[in-house]
């Protein structure tokens, strides 16, 4: 069986991954600019941006199978940045107390054969009201730093959540039941499926 590289070093990613029994052969992390296109709406930029970074794996990895995600925090038409720092984490907790908003994960796969599988999948969240002592103990945690809309709803952030409407594991990072179908689909093998 060819090697599976998984184009991003998010271990968020990769534990997910472990959850249905697959163990990526490499992790690759792929450098690209991710800055939005003017008025590319979210799921497009999102899909945009996970098809760019495995076809950059790809090119120097053509005999291995290929997994590339981009996760998208996004209220309306506004997309959330990925959070840098504690300043951008206070901001975008602001933006999402008390609102319902949208978390699109897309995932590109490609076979050692060339052949690419693109799509994505996405919630509705929506999280309850912050109390600014909240946010602050948050912003203090260091979770939200380096996670699209400054928040990780598998740690403390969960506790901020009220309802979710749609794939929890795309939250995450890596919508699970695409990623393994689209993986099956393009030829490959792991656990009962070998």
């Amino acid at each position: 069986m060819p090697e599976l590289i998984l184009a991003s070093s998010s271990p968020r990613r990769k534990d997910l991954l472990l959850q249905v029994g697959i163990i990526p052969d490499k992790i690759i992390s792929a450098d690209i600019d991710e800055t939005p296109l003017k008025k590319e709406l979210p799921r497009d930029y999102a899909l945009r941006l996970a098809q760019e970074k495995a076809l950059k794996i790809h090119s120097e990895n053509k005999e291995s199978f290929i997994i590339a995600a981009d996760t998208v925090v996004f209220c309306g038409r506004t997309i959330l940045p990925k959070a840098e720092s504690a300043d951008d984490v206070r901001k975008c907790l602001g933006i999402l107390s008390g609102r319902a908003h949208m978390v699109v994960t897309a995932v590109c796969v490609i076979n050692p054969e060339g052949k690419k599988s693109l799509k994505s999948a996405s919630a509705r969240v929506i999280s309850k009201r912050l109390l600014p002592l909240e946010i602050e103990m948050y912003v203090k945690s260091g979770d939200g730093v380096g996670k699209a809309g400054g928040y990780a709803i598998q740690g403390f952030a969960g506790s901020f959540v009220k309802t979710i409407n749609g794939s929890y594991s795309a939250i995450v990072g890596l919508p699970l039941y695409e990623t393994v179908n689209m993986l099956r689909g393009l030829g490959y093998k792991h656990g009962k499926d070998s």
